[in-house]
Parts: structure tokens; sequence; C-alpha cells
């Protein structure tokens, strides 16, 4: 067991409860005496899979991959951008979670974080608070993920849960992966790592820190997003335009593409993942990105 925990080290990972709290940035954001714009989240295994450049992708050879299911995640800022060639924070900037440097640098503040699942509201403000325009792309920074995954050990299939960190940092006192609690009281890099899963009602807890993490903007050649950052873009079917006349709410759908987000080198080649079969060094994860950021609006 200890070598299946030690080998999730080899993870590259990429890329959650409706909350009646004021937001830390807009108090405002919870008056429900006028139209509001509202996000809601939604994870998604039919969405196309796209690439760190918003093409479709397919799973290379020699590789094998299944769609997690997404508990929660959070997200630390949310910005529309009117064309393809708005600059990262040159866009209208609706949300923009807290931080804090009680870890040192500048970090995302998790004890702050919006946490929610599918389904749910996971940010409103009013829409007199925002600029008048037309936008056809939406750019999300993901911060926090919680989702299960399943794999093999001595030939039986369990499931185990990952809590990943995505933001460019963030400061943890501490988590919940699944059920146990992991206390960290520091700053984290992008990347930070904690799995859990319970064998013989056992609950093994393992960390780690993964190198880097893949992040889909088809606007990489006209907008990118800096190093170290976990944006995520994608374009509305048609774009969305505020008049700042509103008299009903609107309602931002921020769907994501989980279509085999979790991908391994799989030895075998029989689309297990296994990864300790105790001869072999066993599969080792290559992606765990989200594949895409497909919005829409209501």
């Amino acid at each position: 067991m200890k070598k299946l925990l030690v080998l999730f080290s080899c993870a590259t990972i990429f890329l959650a409860s409706c909350s009646k709290e004021k937001d830390p940035v807009n108090p405002a954001s919870t008056s429900p005496s006028e139209p509001q714009l509202i996000f809601k989240l939604y994870f998604d295994s039919t969405l196309t899979r796209l690439d760190n450049f918003g093409n479709p992708a397919i799973i290379p050879a020699g590789n094998s991959a299944q769609s997690p299911k997404f508990n929660k995640m959070s997200a630390h800022y949310i910005e529309f951008a009117p064309d393809s060639l708005t600059q990262l924070g040159s866009g209208e900037i609706v949300f923009h979670g807290a931080e804090t440097t009680a870890g040192g640098s500048t970090a995302v503040d998790f004890n702050k974080a919006r946490i929610v699942g599918q389904g749910q509201t996971f940010y409103s403000k009013p829409l007199s608070q925002v600029a008048p325009g037309t936008y056809k792309w939406l750019r999300v920074s993901l911060t926090y993920q919680n989702y299960d995954i399943k794999f093999v050990a001595a030939g039986n299939q369990y499931t185990g849960t990952l809590a990943s960190f995505v933001g460019f940092k963030t400061y943890i006192t501490n988590y919940t992966i699944q059920t146990q609690n992991v206390a960290v009281n520091s700053n984290k890099s992008q990347g930070y790592w904690g799995f859990e899963t319970t064998i013989f009602s056992t609950a093994y807890v393992s960390e780690g820190q993964a190198p880097g993490t893949t992040v889909p903007n088809p606007l990489s050649s006209t907008s990118p997003i800096p190093p170290g950052s976990c944006v995520v873009t994608g374009n509305f079917p048609t774009p969305l335009t505020i008049t700042g006349n509103e008299s009903q709410d609107i309602i931002v759908h921020i769907n994501l593409s989980t279509n085999n987000s979790f991908e391994w080198r799989d030895l075998n080649n029989d689309g297990l993942f296994e990864p300790s079969d105790g001869i072999n060094p066993g599969d080792t994860v290559v992606d765990m990105g989200l594949r895409g950021l497909f919005p829409t609006f209501q």
C-alpha cells in the first residue's frame, strides 16, 4: 500500500456548496433586491476533450484514461473578455477571491475559498456592478479540485479521492480530502495534492507535489496566460451582452469537461489504472487536467 501511495507523486495535476455568505471582495454580492449575475458550476464527461491549445485531443497510444467523478471545486478569478485579443486582466473582472500573506508571499486564501459542487451557485453579484458590453469569452482561474478515481491493487478495484490545489499558490491551514483532515499551515505551490483511500476499513492518506498542470486555452496564440496560472478559457456559443438595463438575472454555466481527464501510462494496456502491481513499477499518471471550459448562459 505504501508503494501505491508513493507512486502518486509521479502525477501531473491539472487542472466546490452554495453559500449565502458575503463575498470577501464584493460584500454586496448576495443582495436579492436587483437582477443578479449568477455563476453555476457543472462537470460534464460528454464535453469535448481538449489539449492546452483548445484543440480536440485523443488519448495517445500506450496511455489509458478515465473520467473522474468530480465532487467539488473552487475558483479564484472570473473574467469576461470581449474578443480574442483581450489580454488576461484587461477584460471585465467580475470576481477575484481573497488572498493572504499569512504564509509569507501572497497566496490564495483557502480558508475563505468558495467551494461548490455540481449545479450549485459559485458566485453572484448585482448586474448593475458589471460593465455593459458584449463578451465572447469567459476565463476562470481554478484553484481547488476534489474528485474520485478508480484504481486496481492486488487484483482488486478500489476508489480513491484526490484533493488538488492548482492555483498559482495557496495558503492552507488544513483541509479534508474525503473523511481525513490534513494540517498544512503554510503556502503550497501549484500542484500540491492529497490522496485518500480506504482498504479493509483502514484509511490511507498520502501527500505530494506535482511539477505542473495542463490548462486549455484556445486563445494561446493571441492572449496567453502566465506560467504557473490555472486560467482556463472558453467561448460562449453566442456572445453574452449586458446592457445595464436588465430586469432579470443572468445565469452563467461554467461547464467543465471531465472527458477522460485522468490519464496514465498503461504498462500492460488493459485499461485499468494499476499504480502498483507488486512486480513492475506500475502505471504512472501523466495528466489530471480538466479538458476544457464550455460556458453557456440563460
